[in-house]
């Protein structure tokens, strides 16, 4: 891991597909608190690149949530002489001086999971309007007939992520006129701890009998609001995302209802194959960036799209099992042994 501004690099010695050197791709990814950064996107994109352009070379960056970090990694790289940038940027607004001092340098921008605002030259994500849907469509259909009988927290993410904004409005057309919001959250840099207090703050406000679910737009905040209804001995549905690890056990022992498993390997093979397309001066054809979006400073971006799927307790095993994203043992330690067999996880 690298941060603050440094960065780790593996330097090829021979041209991959350009007479004037290997290709020189900067990677910045935006943080390490949500597990999946460092444990599968950034050495799945790193492969991506180097199974096409195997003398690439790659410098990371990790800017630990820190937005200027961030734009100081984006000079960093700049100056390195990188010429197409992978970016999943901490702030989709304040990075927005970096894509175009990038742009007016002649390097590319591939916004990865999140839309950075600026002169982006392509996009890979999830459709987050529809992960949120399913996220509400999951704690509607689990709350059931208790709707009429109380209230739900909805603690969303980062206001400063523009997929967490997506989110949200996809989350709300779903709960809207279904489920009644009590309280609800914006929560700064999804912050466990940070998500842990909002629902304390939110039990003891409403009552602990009258709340009949939780949406929780991520997996990692998820772990703090499980800690905070079991403060107060309280089991209702609990929404996530991301398919982390605690999530997938936490679904088996019925403290949380649901996540949304967004399969890495699709989004990060795409965002390698459109930074080496653009490093060697290719057209991003349109089975590599399929769609068009807008982001938040008015400019239309190729993108591709990626479909995501609703994680329940009878999908573990034809999911993120057969995926190759946790192995059986890896899920089923000793405390969930009982729940694993109960699920037919052997």
């Amino acid at each position: 891991m690298a941060s603050c501004g440094s960065a780790k690099q593996s330097t090829g010695t021979t041209a991959s597909g350009s007479a004037a050197g290997p290709v020189k791709i900067g990677l910045l990814l935006p943080e390490t608190k949500t597990t999946r950064y460092e444990q599968f996107d950034r050495p799945l994109i790193e492969a991506q690149i180097k199974a096409l352009a195997p003398d690439a070379q790659i410098d990371y960056y990790n800017a630990n949530q820190n937005a200027t970090t961030q734009q100081t990694q984006v000079d960093t790289a700049l100056t390195k002489g990188n010429k197409v940038l992978i970016l999943d940027a901490v702030d989709s607004k304040s990075i927005q001086s970096s894509v175009q001092k990038a742009h007016d340098a002649g390097v590319k921008v591939v916004a990865y999971d999140r839309l950075a605002q600026g002169p982006i030259d392509a996009y890979v994500s999830f459709d987050n309007r529809r992960v949120g849907q399913l996220q509400g469509q999951a704690l509607v259909a689990a709350v059931g007939a208790k709707a009429s009988s109380g209230k739900i927290i909805m603690i969303n993410g980062s206001p400063t992520d523009p997929n967490a904004a997506q989110f949200k409005a996809g989350a709300h057309s779903a709960i809207d006129g279904k489920l009644t919001v009590g309280k609800e959250y914006d929560t700064p840099d999804w912050d466990a701890n940070n998500a842990n207090q909002e629902a304390s703050a939110a039990l003891t406000a409403l009552g602990p009998q009258n709340v009949v679910g939780v949406y929780s737009a991520n997996d990692s905040m998820a772990a703090g609001i499980a800690t905070a209804l079991k403060a107060v001995d309280l089991s209702v549905p609990l929404t996530g995302q991301d398919a982390q690890l605690d999530a997938v056990q936490r679904i088996l022992i019925n403290t949380q209802t649901m996540s949304i498993y967004k399969p890495y390997k699709p989004e990060a093979d795409a965002a390698g194959t459109m930074a080496v397309f653009l490093a060697q001066g290719k057209a991003l054809e349109a089975t590599v960036a399929p769609t068009n979006a807008t982001n938040g400073s008015g400019q239309v971006v190729k993108s591709n799209l990626i479909t995501p799927v609703v994680l329940t307790k009878d999908n573990i095993k034809s999911t993120v099992v057969a995926d190759g994203l946790y192995t059986i043992p890896q899920i089923c330690t000793a405390a969930y042994a009982d729940a694993c067999k109960a699920a037919g996880l052997t």
